[in-house]
C-alpha cells in the first residue's frame, strides 16, 4: 500500500510538472521515481499470489540488468567501430558495456576478499553506478513521453537543425530531419496551416556549401515552394540554430517546433527552454545501431550541463557506505 502511495504522489507531481513545462530535466528524475515506486507496488501486488513469481520476476531483472543489456553494449559497440568512424563518441556503448561487466566480474570474484575499507569502496562504487543507472533510464524513458507530447504540436514554423554535410550532400542523418519536418510541414498545410520551413546550418569543415542551403535544395527537389523556405546560414551549434531560426519567425505568437535526430530531442528541448524560447521539439528516426552510442552521449552531455547537480547527487550517494563505515567503528 505504501509503495502504491508513493506512486501515487510522484505520478501527481509529475503530471503538474509536465503540464506546467515540459522541457525540465527534473520531470525526468520524477518520471523515474514514478516507474520505481511503481515498480514496487506490482511487486508488492505479486506477493500477494505468492513469493515463487517475486522470485522469478527479480531473478529475470538481475539477468537482464547484470548480463544481457552489458553484453548488448558490448556487441553494439564492436558494430559501431564496423559501421561508423573510429571516434570516442562511437565508443561510448561498448565502454560502458565493458565497464559494467568489468564492475560485475571484479565484485563477484574479489568483493569477498576485500578488507573492510575497500568493500566500502566498492559498495560506494555500486551505488554512484547505480544512480546513474537510474539518471540514465529516467531520461531516456522521459525523452521518448516528451518526443510523442511534442509530436502532436501544431507549428506556424518548423526549424530543421543541420547535423553536417558530405560536401555539399545531405547524408541520411540529416535526411531523416529534413524528412521529419516536411512531413510536419505538409500535415499542416492540409489541415489550414500556413506553417514555413526553417532551414538552419552554417558551414562547417569539409563542407563545400552552407548546411541550409543543401537543406533548401532538399526541399525544392520535393516540390516545396521556394517562398516556404526561410535559411538560416549562420548557426554553428545547436544554441545558435535555436537562437538564430526563432529571431526568424517574426510571426507574433508563433508555434514554433524545431526537429532533430531522436536521441537529440530532450537535450535540445531543455537547451531551448534555458533559451527562453516559446518551441516544442519532435524527433526523426534514426538506425537502431546509432542510439546507444547516442543516447549516452547525450547523457554525458546533459551531466555536463548540470555538473553541480550531479556532483551533489554522488556526494549524497557516496555518503550511505561512508557513514555506514564510521558506524561500524
Amino acid at each position: 500500500m505504501l509503495f502504491g502511495i508513493l506512486a501515487g504522489i510522484a505520478g501527481l507531481v509529475f503530471l503538474v510538472r509536465v503540464m506546467r513545462e515540459p522541457r525540465r530535466v527534473s520531470n525526468a528524475v520524477w518520471f523515474g521515481i514514478l516507474l520505481f515506486f511503481g515498480g514496487l507496488w506490482a511487486l508488492w501486488e505479486l506477493g500477494k499470489y505468492g513469493y515463487g513469481e517475486i522470485v522469478v520476476v527479480l531473478g529475470l531483472l538481475v539477468l537482464l540488468i547484470g548480463l544481457v543489456l552489458p553484453f548488448a553494449m558490448v556487441a553494439n559497440g564492436v558494430i559501431m567501430l564496423r559501421r561508423e568512424s573510429f571516434r570516442p563518441a562511437n565508443l561510448l556503448s561498448l565502454l560502458t558495456g565493458l565497464a559494467v561487466l568489468g564492475l560485475i566480474g571484479f565484485t563477484v570474484v574479489f568483493g569477498p576478499r576485500l578488507d573492510r575499507a575497500a568493500q566500502l569502496v566498492l559498495i560506494a562504487v555500486i551505488l554512484v553506478t547505480g544512480y546513474f543507472a537510474f539518471l540514465f533510464a529516467s531520461l531516456l524513458a522521459y525523452s521518448f513521453v516528451y518526443g510523442r507530447l511534442s509530436s502532436r504540436a501544431r507549428a506556424d514554423a518548423v526549424v530543421v537543425l543541420g547535423c553536417g554535410l558530405i560536401g555539399d550532400r545531405v547524408p541520411p542523418l540529416l535526411a531523416a530531419r529534413i524528412d521529419r519536418g516536411l512531413a510536419l510541414y505538409r500535415r499542416d498545410r492540409a489541415a489550414g496551416g500556413e506553417p514555413v520551413l526553417v532551414v538552419s546550418g552554417g558551414q562547417g569543415p569539409g563542407e563545400t556549401t552552407t548546411e541550409a542551403a543543401a537543406m533548401r535544395d532538399y526541399l525544392l527537389a520535393r516540390g516545396v515552394p521556394a517562398e516556404h523556405i526561410v535559411l538560416e546560414d549562420r548557426a554553428r551549434t545547436t544554441e545558435e540554430n535555436l537562437t538564430f531560426s526563432a529571431a526568424l519567425v517574426t510571426r507574433p505568437g508563433a508555434r514554433i517546433v524545431a526537429v532533430t535526430n531522436n536521441y537529440h530531442v530532450f537535450r535540445t528541448a531543455v537547451l531551448s527552454y534555458q533559451l527562453k524560447l516559446r518551441m516544442r521539439v519532435v524527433g526523426s528516426r534514426t538506425a537502431l545501431y546509432f542510439l546507444p552510442s547516442a543516447f549516452i552521449r547525450e547523457f554525458v552531455a546533459l551531466l555536463m550541463q548540470y555538473r553541480v547537480t550531479t556532483a551533489v547527487g554522488v556526494l549524497a550517494v557516496v555518503s550511505v557506505p561512508a557513514l555506514g563505515g564510521l558506524l561500524l567503528l
